[in-house]
């Protein structure tokens, strides 16, 4: 396992090892004592996936308390993560990262920052490890096209939701 910080305080860039012979790959996805000796100390209590199709974008969603671990486990997205702090002279940064299940990469977001994610390929499942139980209301939202973070996506017209068009904020 290979651990890397990210031009993001808090976010890490974790990118696990596989192993490959003829009869195809096994990769350890989590272990949480491999993840604390690797400086990921949160303790994850739910894990949800989402399924999507080509030109789909989820988000940017994000709250003041969970800890995210994100990784793809089929297909491949174009993923981003936002300092979403008002308080923090870093908000609006962005980075972006391309998940796959050819790299099997992971990211780790912290709390107060959001994320967003494009699906590249014809379907994606996208997992995450959370650190709390979700809760709608104490999410945010921002769009994906907010002049204010100025995001770049690959897609100039994605597939997005009613909450992700119209932005909202707790």
């Amino acid at each position: 396992m290979e651990v890397t910080k990210t031009e993001l305080d808090g976010v890490l860039l974790i990118k696990p090892s596989i192993f490959e012979d003829f009869r195809g790959e096994y990769v350890e996805t989590y272990n949480e004592e491999e993840y604390k000796r690797n400086g990921v100390t949160c303790d994850f209590i739910q894990d949800d996936i989402s399924l999507s199709t080509r030109n789909v974008l989820r988000g940017i969603h994000g709250d003041a308390e969970t800890w995210k671990l994100i990784s793809c486990m089929y297909g491949k997205f174009y993923f981003v993560v936002v300092n979403c702090d008002t308080k923090s002279p870093n908000f609006g940064k962005w980075q972006s990262f391309t998940l796959s299940d050819k790299n099997r990469h992971q990211v780790l977001v912290p709390p107060k920052h959001g994320n967003g994610h494009i699906v590249m390929s014809e379907t994606t499942i996208f997992h995450y490890k959370q650190t709390s139980y979700y809760n709608p209301k104490g999410q945010f939202t921002y769009t994906w096209n907010d002049p204010r973070l100025n995001i770049w996506w690959p897609v100039k017209n994605p597939i997005i939701s009613r909450r992700d068009e119209e932005g909202r904020f707790v």
